[in-house]
């Protein structure tokens, strides 16, 4: 795990720069599950956003919306010394990809379950239901954490809104991901923003959106709408809940393929 420009990274694997992006009170290794197999082919660096994970807070009195993570990812890229990169985000992630793909500074976009493309009861239901897994787990006693974390039942009741296999999920993966909601400086006011958010203008290099079948935060018909944004089909991601890379990680790594290697053969939507 690497610092630069106050951004905490992890980097693995060589080939193609492959940027990746999480979601709201996530960290970079909502990303661990596709980490190896994506790096297989791919300098991977998987970001910890400003203001979550180990990333500190962006400057005092810049906002917390999508255009100004964007631009700290964009220079967080030019200082690594990385030029046009691939990049794929995930929820909140998958809109800052897309943002990057309109200003045209990247080589492609792709975005599992991007944010945006709700309409406002969607919107409403899904900022309350990220006020209560935060308010959850901000005020859970630290001796009950753990429990929650081993248990199968704690497992989903903590987690069955976010993937679809929550069994999958290790006791410490649960633990840390609480951590990092708990803790993120951040959320407040990205979550605030998501109230202005509106698809970004029309991309300007090649896009991939993938879809979690399952998706129960950031329901699967929205889907429909990111088709019409970005002029063409999005993949299923079958069985795959709003966080698809604790699900399925071979599909997840193999869509992300696809979209950013010549030639790599499509996955069924």
């Amino acid at each position: 795990m690497t610092r630069i420009m106050e951004l905490t990274y992890e980097r693995r694997g060589h080939g193609p720069p492959l940027v990746l992006l999480h979601g709201i009170g996530h960290h970079w290794q909502a990303w661990a599950p596709v980490l190896d197999r994506l790096a297989a082919a791919h300098d991977v660096i998987a970001v910890d956003l400003p203001g979550f994970g180990g990333s500190p807070p962006l400057p005092p009195g810049t906002p917390y919306t999508a255009e100004a993570m964007a631009d700290a990812i964009d220079a967080f890229c030019t200082r690594l010394g990385v030029r046009e990169p691939d990049v794929a985000g995930n929820s909140f992630g998958g809109y800052v990809a897309l943002e990057l793909a309109s200003r045209g500074v990247i080589r492609t976009a792709a975005a599992l379950s991007p944010a945006g493309f709700w309409s406002e009861p969607e919107l409403v239901y899904a900022r309350a239901v990220l006020k209560l897994l935060r308010s959850a787990t901000s005020t859970m006693p630290p001796g009950r954490r753990a429990a929650v974390a081993e248990s199968p039942l704690g497992r989903i009741l903590s987690h069955g809104l976010l993937v679809a296999h929550p069994s999958k999920l290790s006791p410490q993966a649960v633990t840390d991901a609480a951590q990092a909601l708990r803790e993120s400086r951040g959320f407040d006011q990205t979550l605030d923003s998501f109230v202005w958010m509106m698809p970004p203008a029309p991309p300007k290099v090649p896009v991939t959106i993938a879809w979690g079948e399952r998706d129960r935060l950031l329901l699967r018909r929205q889907a429909v709408r990111a088709a019409r944004w970005s002029g063409q089909r999005v993949k299923l991601l079958k069985g795959c809940g709003h966080v698809p890379m604790s699900d399925d990680p071979a599909l997840v790594a193999r869509v992300l393929h696809e979209a950013t290697l010549p030639g790599a053969p499509e996955t069924a939507d």
